[in-house]
C-alpha cells in the first residue's frame, strides 16, 4: 500500500513495546525514516539535562502525570502535563523533561532536523544555575544518538565543574532542585 504501510493500532502497539518504555531504556521511536519523530516515553525518569531542540516539539501526556524543568533566564520554571494535557513547546526553550510516575506514557512528535541545524544539550549548575556543559550534535536518532553524549558528560568531573561557582554537578544522580518542587503550577517558558 504505502511505504509506511497499514494504520497500527496504538493500544497493541504500546503492549508490544512495554518493556522498552520503562528503565533503562524508557523511550521508543514508532515510525523510522518518516518526516516526524514520533516517540513514546515512559516513565518513571530522571534527567539532568536540558534539551536545546532548533523545532517546536509537541507533547500529549496520555498516562499518567509528568513536566518540564524549564530554564528561562538564570531560573528554573515548571511546566506540569498531567494526564491528558498537550503541550506545544517554541523553539530553543532549554527542557528537562520529568517523568516520577512509574508507567506514565507521554507522545513526544518531533520534526527530523535538516542538514546543520543541531540540536543542543545542556547541564547546569545545581547551586547557581549557571551553564556548565553544552554538546551539539546533528540529531539523526534520539535512541541512538544521546546516550554517549549523556556519558561523555557523566563521566567526566571536569566537565560538570561549574566554571562560575566551581561546584561539580553530580552527573546522572542528580536530584530535582527545592525550586523545581515550588515552582507555581502550569508555569510558562
Amino acid at each position: 500500500m504505502f511505504s509506511y504501510g497499514m494504520p497500527l493500532n496504538f493500544k497493541q502497539w504500546l503492549d508490544d513495546h512495554a518493556d522498552r518504555l520503562k528503565p533503562p531504556v524508557g523511550n521508543q521511536q514508532v515510525w523510522q525514516d518518516a518526516d516526524f519523530i514520533v516517540t513514546v516515553v515512559g516513565g518513571p525518569n530522571q534527567r539532568t539535562d536540558y534539551h536545546d531542540d532548533p523545532l517546536e516539539e509537541f507533547f500529549y501526556q496520555f498516562k499518567g502525570n509528568a513536566y518540564l524543568n524549564v530554564m528561562d533566564r538564570g531560573k528554573v520554571e515548571r511546566v506540569d502535563l498531567k494526564e491528558g494535557d498537550i503541550f506545544l513547546l517554541p523553539p530553543h526553550v532549554r527542557h528537562s523533561p520529568q517523568r516520577p510516575e512509574a508507567d506514565s506514557r507521554c507522545m513526544v512528535i518531533e520534526r527530523q532536523r535538516p542538514a546543520g541545524v543541531m540540536d543542543g544539550f545542556e547541564w547546569y549548575c545545581l547551586q547557581c544555575n549557571h551553564l556548565v556543559y553544552r554538546v551539539e550534535v546533528q540529531l539523526k536518532s534520539i535512541v541512538a544518538d544521546l546516550p554517549p553524549l549523556f556519558e561523555r558528560f557523566y563521566g567526566d568531573a571536569g566537565l560538570r565543574k561549574c566554571p562560575h561557582c566551581g561546584v561539580v554537578h553530580p552527573g546522572r544522580h542528580a536530584r530535582p532542585s527545592a525550586s523545581d518542587q515550588s515552582q507555581p503550577q502550569g508555569a510558562k517558558p
